[in-house]
């Protein structure tokens, strides 16, 4: 009983965010310094749900800080890491491109990153480690599955528009967590041949998932920045963004009621 009223504080709208619950915090990965956004609860237990959320191929943002004060206030730990690098944000879309590319070329170290972050979550005492979520977009939801195909000990991962592709399908059987895809049926980034070999890696791992698909959604559906033209591929999409926090609202009060 206590699990489920737990979990269902993910499900109870947000009024007015606590002062003082995000700051900023310095990690490493090897020599590497990140820096990334912490937030925690006001809500005196013992353990609360950890939360892991990874930006987009624009690096650390505002939105990304915002998200982890609001998961805070609903009762958890959240964690909004940096994968590029302490002063490391791309300024545009080209710049991001490049940024973004090391990492897709070089999947080693992206799950040494986003190791650094999980790792740095693990390690504060109010997380329960049993429930522990990652979340990404874009860039961000392809790092959230690499961390699971690591093995690491998750009860969740959930990739908005994410990309799904993986360097060894092999590195499926390493997941333990549930996984949640939320997809654009029409994402020309994400196309039905990644979509269905990312079906087939999770299948025959016997991964416990689920894959949703919105109509006329096409890449980046729940960045109002991304404007509204479609035939750039990328464009926000209100109904399906609207759709998507319900999932995943749905999503974590089943994996924290377990």
């Amino acid at each position: 009983m206590k699990t489920l009223l737990a979990a269902v504080l993910f499900l109870v709208s947000t009024h007015v965010l606590a002062d003082g619950l995000g700051k900023s915090v310095i990690y490493k990965e090897k020599d590497t310094e990140l820096e990334g956004y912490l937030a925690e609860t006001p809500i005196k237990k013992k353990k609360v749900p950890g939360f892991i959320v990874v930006h987009d191929w624009m690096g650390l943002s505002d939105d990304n800080k915002q998200e982890v004060e609001k998961l805070a206030d609903k009762g958890a730990v959240a964690l909004a890491v940096d994968i590029y690098g302490k002063g490391v944000r791309p300024k545009n879309t080209e710049e991001a491109s490049k940024t973004a590319g090391i990492y897709k070329k070089d999947r080693a170290l992206l799950k040494e990153r986003i190791k650094a972050g999980y790792k740095l979550l693990l390690d504060n005492k109010k997380v329960d480690p049993k429930k522990i979520v990652v979340l990404g977009y874009c860039f961000g939801g392809m790092t959230a599955l690499d961390l699971a195909r690591t093995g690491a000990e998750l009860a969740g991962v959930v990739t908005y528009h994410g990309n799904l592709d993986s360097v060894d399908a092999k590195e499926a059987k390493n997941i333990k967590a549930k996984v949640l895809v939320l997809h654009g049926a029409i994402d020309p980034y994400v196309p039905a041949t990644q979509v269905d070999a990312f079906q087939k890696e999770m299948d025959e791992a016997k991964v416990d998932y689920q894959l949703v698909k919105y109509s006329g959604a096409v890449h980046s559906f729940t960045n109002k920045k991304a404007g509204s033209d479609i035939s750039k591929g990328a464009a926000y999409n209100a109904v399906a963004d609207a759709r998507a926090r319900k999932q995943f609202d749905s999503f974590i009060a089943e994996i924290l009621a377990l």
